[in-house]
């Protein structure tokens, strides 16, 4: 039975009123109805209702269920048509969404690209095969793209456009593990060699360049690939905010991307990610009918089958269409078209609907006697309906993923469709072609073809190969030729042609942006003048900054302000009334605070994106917004503020497919530090965001302490992203995140000699001991980052008054890119021997600093014990270990003990383990200040809670 004909039957045992126990009769309401149809209403004309019911009861038992059936989905249809609010069903028939009569002409020539798809499945299967022979055996997957190649070849040859076509090229997000057949296909065009074919998951060993990535990786190969997609779900929510940046830049005049799609490849299996489904609704909010999913059921996942008891793809049905999607099922190639035909009863539908898959795919493995009796042999009418066809013909019957006509009408269709997203659903057979895989539960993992295997194989595609040809190279390699035509040869013509109607070979990585022109200093003198009497927190800093750079006629359009439902939260709330938030329809309603100076204002060219709730979303848009340089032509600057323990922590893995992508941009760690979010707790309180930083090579984290700092870290930034230069003429393929504070604390005026350098490179000195202390006192350097760098500030005086001892302060901008400074400065050392050793720059720079080095940060130590090997004198380091919690800065900082008091204490145990001050002045200290005990701090009070 299938889903809709349960949901009748449990319709018909709970059509009964149910009888409440109430004094009085009262009129008929309507129980309870599955399927959100409308629930308790009051029933106008009993009579009338009763006369429908009763002739549908006398249909049902005249006609049948399944005729009944019908005609009740006949009425739903009918009444869409004349817009009576009746709700869509949640999913349809186990049958193909368009109906043969209705499928288009197909316009290529068949034959000729059922040659091509024949050699691009040999040569896709032989190069992972090769890359798996004995001594080398890298790895790869063979069976993905053999059931999914009818579904690209459809794309390929007429539907994905070029960079070069007229109104720019679409964008294609090809799934991760079909990576081989795409290299496959650009050997046959010539963009491949052989030699780079047998060098498949190779990519050092040959020289770098000269071999091929495992999967599509832009980074690695960044004339070619343009979107990573092997990062499970993770397709699926940027092809969507793609998709809407798209729109983003065509509605806010930048860019015309209405002859543009996003085309994404994804599996079944891989529908189980969080990130899969959950942007749905924006998709279908936004009616982004620029958007097409194909999402390949085979109905397999990496152990086995998706769900083997159910129904994967009405699963997902239920799910695109309950969120606002177009759905096309392609489920049955043209030989059933006959069968379905003949099916007056509705018994081949019922059979098909009430199939589970794990049969489905037990049925693709074994032969037509088996499928005669299992699957039309319960029902005589099933077996009579198949009795004009022999075993191997029902054995051959085709899934509608393999059938390129079936393919090439659900692109044609989805291509056409307007005002929402649509998702092809294709049921294949994993494996397809080749007997060693087809549906088998290990086809994932089976990576090496025998030379049986390979020859069958050749006979299912009907290659022009011999015998004699696969015996001598298997012999002498492991494995069988490639296979290549010619490149005149009338296969080659026909797909090279396609691709010039179409714009060009694809995928393809092309960079055609102008460069910018970035503000000048005239556009930091502010924040390099410090806040006089006032305090700001650096989180202002950038705001007011970011205030200023929206305001350039150069770049300021270009800045896509991104956030998560925290504009206010950072102080960016008097953006909306002048940058307004973009919505693609406007706003269609009055603001509740439309009265206000800083009222609540959507629009269609807004430039502000708000994502709501969603982190991921946000990154999605950052990483769209960040590659627009090559996707588009068009630099676009993201600037994505959030609450730092919800970026590297929630989304790192989306931060590293930006890497991947070589998008560039800001992201910008607010409401920073372990102790500084006062009051939120364990959950936000972020004592560890620069050590994940550090593990993405593409990300340049900076902690400032100062406003100043900001300025010149984030101008930087700009020249660095977005500005030529010999080294990097498109710039450079980095991402600055910086982690700033919501604490307000008074900022100094920029030091006329303020050290530049040591400032990008993590570290510079801030300032000489105090006089007073005298030229003989013990001595310590602090070294502190961010919001840490007042408690070195206010330990340098404890410890000048209270104990004559003598400070230096240094600021340190980055432990990160001092801890890869060393780094490289090691690397480059072993790779030169006879060369003098190169020395990391904060040996250098601490070089000559006299006594113990004390490090303090608003996060855990190792944050700092990043670059302990490199610092020349004795390292102690104090840092915000364990959980956070809710509670004052004062009480937070005296327990993780890091504030000045702390400091202070570390600083004198230092000096005294190097028998520089008697220890019984480290304990006097520690009794003094009660560095142990949180309530010591109960009455300090704290200011500037708020962001």
């Amino acid at each position: 039975m299938s889903d809709s004909e349960k949901t009748s039957s449990q319709d018909d045992q709970t059509a009964v009123p149910a009888q409440a126990p109430t004094p009085q009769a009262s009129a008929p309401r309507a129980s309870v109805i599955h399927e959100g149809l409308p629930t308790q209403l009051p029933d106008i004309d009993p009579d009338e209702t009763q006369d429908w019911l009763d002739s549908f009861d006398a249909m049902l038992d005249d006609r049948g269920r399944d005729r009944a059936r019908y005609v009740m989905l006949r009425l739903l249809e009918r009444a869409r048509q004349h817009s009576v609010g009746v709700p869509g069903l949640r999913s349809t028939d186990y049958i193909n969404t368009i109906a043969p009569e209705r499928e288009p002409w197909f316009p290529g020539d068949e034959e000729t690209e059922r040659r091509i798809r024949a050699f691009i499945r040999w040569n896709a299967a032989v190069m992972v095969s090769d890359a798996n022979r004995p001594g080398l055996e890298v790895g790869g997957h063979i069976a993905t793209y053999q059931s999914s190649a009818s579904l690209y070849e459809v794309g390929f040859n007429h539907f994905f456009k070029g960079k070069d076509a007229p109104g720019g090229g679409d964008q294609i997000y090809i799934q991760g593990h079909a990576a081989p057949g795409v290299y496959a296909r650009a050997y046959l065009e010539g963009r491949l060699t052989e030699e780079q074919l047998l060098r498949f998951r190779q990519e050092v060993q040959h020289g770098k360049g000269k071999g091929l990535s495992s999967y599509p990786h832009p980074r690695l190969m960044p004339e070619f690939w343009e979107f990573p997609t092997v990062s499970m779900g993770l397709t699926a929510i940027n092809s969507i905010y793609q998709a809407r940046f798209n729109r983003y830049l065509h509605n806010r005049g930048i860019k015309d991307t209405s002859q543009q799609n996003v085309w994404a490849f994804l599996g079944d299996g891989e529908m189980a990610e969080p990130e899969s489904l959950g942007a749905l609704r924006v998709a279908a909010r936004e009616e982004l009918d620029n958007l097409t999913w194909v999402i390949n059921c085979n109905l397999q996942q990496l152990d086995g089958p998706v769900t083997g008891n159910g129904k994967i793809i009405q699963e997902l049905e239920a799910n695109f269409r309950g969120a606002g999607w177009n759905v096309i099922k392609v489920i049955w190639g043209r030989e059933w078209d006959d069968l379905l035909a003949r099916d007056v009863d509705g018994v081949l539908v019922n059979a098909m609907n009430s199939t589970p898959d794990g049969a489905f795919q037990t049925y693709s493995v074994e032969d037509g006697a088996y499928n005669r009796e299992h699957f039309f042999g319960a029902d005589p009418r099933l077996r009579k309906m198949v009795e004009h066809m022999s075993d191997r013909q029902i054995e051959k019957l085709p899934r509608g993923g393999h059938d390129y006509r079936k393919v090439y009408a659900a692109f044609d269709s989805a291509a056409k469709h307007a005002g929402q997203p649509t998702v092809i659903l294709a049921h294949t057979v994993k494996g397809w072609t080749i007997e060693g895989l087809e549906g088998k539960n290990a086809s994932h993992q089976m990576k090496k073809l025998k030379k049986d295997d390979l020859k069958k194989f050749r006979d299912r595609l009907y290659l022009p190969m011999s015998d004699k040809e696969i015996d001598a190279t298997y012999d002498a390699t492991g494995t069988a030729p490639f296979f290549h035509p010619g490149k005149d040869s009338a296969e080659i013509e026909y797909m090279m042609e396609r691709r010039h109607q179409l714009g060009g070979s694809i995928p393809r990585r092309v960079i055609r942006a102008k460069e910018l022109k970035v503000p000048g200093d005239e556009s930091y003198k502010e924040l390099k003048q410090g806040s006089g009497k006032s305090k700001i927190a650096t989180t202002m800093a950038v705001v007011r900054l970011l205030r200023d750079w929206m305001k350039n006629e150069e770049i300021g359009k270009r800045i896509v302000p991104i956030a998560p439902d925290e504009y206010r939260t950072f102080g960016m709330d008097s953006m909306f009334p002048s940058a307004k938030v973009y919505n693609p329809f406007g706003q269609r309603y009055e603001s509740v605070d439309r009265k206000l100076l800083l009222k609540w204002r959507e629009d269609v060219d807004g430039q502000l994106l708000h994502e709501g709730i969603s982190e991921a979303g946000a990154m999605a848009s950052a990483t769209a917004a960040g590659s627009s340089y090559s996707t588009h032509g068009e630099v676009m600057i993201p600037f994505y503020i959030f609450y730092s323990m919800f970026g590297f922590q929630r989304t790192g893995d989306s931060i590293w497919a930006m890497a991947d992508q070589l998008a560039r941009g800001f992201l910008i760690g607010a409401t920073a530090g372990r102790t500084t979010l006062t009051g939120e707790g364990l959950q936000h309180a972020d004592g560890h965001s620069p050590l994940l930083a550090a593990t993405n090579p593409a990300v340049v984290h900076y902690d400032p302490a100062h406003a100043y700092e900001v300025a010149h870290i984030m101008q930087d930034g700009l020249r660095r992203m977005y500005t030529s230069t010999e080294e990097h003429p498109h710039g450079e393929d980095v991402i600055f995140y910086m982690t700033v504070y919501n604490e307000p604390t008074s900022q100094p005026k920029e030091p006329e000699d303020l050290d530049l350098e040591g400032l990008f490179k993590g570290i510079y000195k801030f300032g000489e001991a105090p006089e007073s202390t005298g030229g003989d006192a013990p001595r310590v350097q602090l070294l502190a980052s961010g919001i840490g760098f007042p408690w070195v500030e206010k330990a340098q005086r404890l410890l000048a008054d209270d104990w004559g001892v003598a400070a230096d302060l240094w600021s340190v901008t980055s432990w990160n890119e001092l801890a890869r400074d060393a780094v490289e400065a090691e690397k480059w050392s072993l790779n030169h021997p006879e060369e003098q050793a190169r020395e990391a720059y904060v040996t250098t720079k601490l070089e000559g600093a006299v006594g113990p080095v004390v490090a303090v940060s608003d996060y855990m130590r190792a944050v700092p014990l990043q670059i302990a090997h490199w610092v020349p004198e004795d390292f102690h380091v104090l840092g915000t270990d364990g959980f956070g919690f809710a509670d004052t800065r004062p009480a937070a900082r005296r327990f993780f003990q890091v504030d000045a008091e702390s400091v202070v204490v570390a600083s004198l145990r230092a000096l005294a383990q190097r028998g520089e001050v008697k220890p019984e002045v480290v304990a006097e200290a520690f009794a003094k200040y009660r560095i142990d005990d949180p309530t010591a701090v109960a009455d300090v009070k704290q200011e500037g809670g708020d962001a």
